[in-house]
């Protein structure tokens, strides 16, 4: 059974940084995909960014690209977002995803098919 839990969420000021982080277990982690999507109050979730089984590819929703970095450690099955130079419209609760296989597919899932419960990422002005 897979399972994803994120943390790292919290109140920060505009301009600040977070890093979240999201252990998976269940599976190998090292042979599938990871992922971090977002929901805002009253939206729909988005893409933020994706990496491939090695970290060797990577992609980023424009909104974010510049400012967020995803990175994973295989040897602790774990998935990162550092985000930097924070909006308040980055306000969200952020999910962590994996991916069906070794590599991230197309929009909207990316080839995303296991959620974790997300973290709540606040963002004052």
């Amino acid at each position: 059974q897979v399972q994803l839990v994120e943390s790292g969420g919290g109140l920060v000021q505009a301009g600040g940084s977070l890093r979240l982080s999201c252990v998976a277990s269940g599976r190998t982690f090292s042979s599938y995909a990871m992922g971090w999507f977002r929901q805002a109050p009253g939206k729909e979730r988005e893409f933020v960014a994706v990496i491939n089984w090695s970290g060797g590819s990577t992609r980023y929703a424009d909104s974010v690209k510049g400012r967020f970095t995803i990175s994973r450690d295989n040897a602790k099955n774990t998935v990162y977002l550092q985000m930097n130079s924070l909006k308040p419209e980055d306000t969200a609760v952020y999910y962590c995803a994996q991916g069906v296989g070794r590599y991230y597919g197309v929009a909207p899932n990316y080839g995303m098919d296991y959620w974790g419960k997300g973290t709540l990422v606040t963002v004052s002005s």
